[in-house]
């Protein structure tokens, strides 16, 4: 059984997992370093932001929040966020966005995107916003078998020297 539960304290081993994850998600499949305490901290701190995580069930079928996951039983995650802006009033951002390559077509994307629908709702949310990078075709189907539709726009991005 495959719970969907949300990145409550810091924790090195589920940190490590989850860079593994983005090293999947990433096109070119580079590793990018460990993630800095300090980003979960924040992120945990946060009313507006979690790291929800797709959990297999121990055998005898529970996922504790106070319990630490092993990271074999780490599945999926994706980062939510909540976004605000006077024309727009409040919508969930979807960032990094992965189920293991090994764990792929048994509905563990499903549940993740299902629960970050749910999360979005419990934000007062009226939106579901994400990119999707050219030539991912199995992901743009994904999310337009999850009522998306394309968004007539342009994302930029420009780096800033912190």
């Amino acid at each position: 059984m495959i719970k969907i539960i949300a990145v409550t304290e810091y924790n090195k081993i589920v940190a490590d997992r989850i860079r593994q994850l983005l090293i999947q998600l990433s096109r070119s499949g580079k590793d990018k370093g460990e993630i800095p305490q300090q980003w979960f901290e924040q992120l945990i701190s946060s009313p507006w932001h979690d790291l929800l995580l797709a959990v297999e069930s121990a055998k005898d079928g529970n996922v504790k929040q106070d319990h630490p996951v092993l990271p074999e039983q780490i599945l999926g995650m994706a980062s939510v966020s909540v976004i605000f802006g006077a024309g727009i009033g409040k919508n969930a951002y979807l960032e990094d966005f992965v189920v293991d390559q090994s764990a792929r077509g048994k509905g563990i994307g499903n549940l993740l995107f299902n629960a970050y629908e749910d999360w979005a709702r419990e934000k007062g949310c009226k939106n579901l916003e994400f990119t999707c990078g050219q030539g991912r075709e199995a992901a743009q189907q994904f999310y337009r078998d999850h009522g998306a539709a394309t968004y007539d726009t342009n994302f930029f991005r420009k780096k800033l020297d912190n």
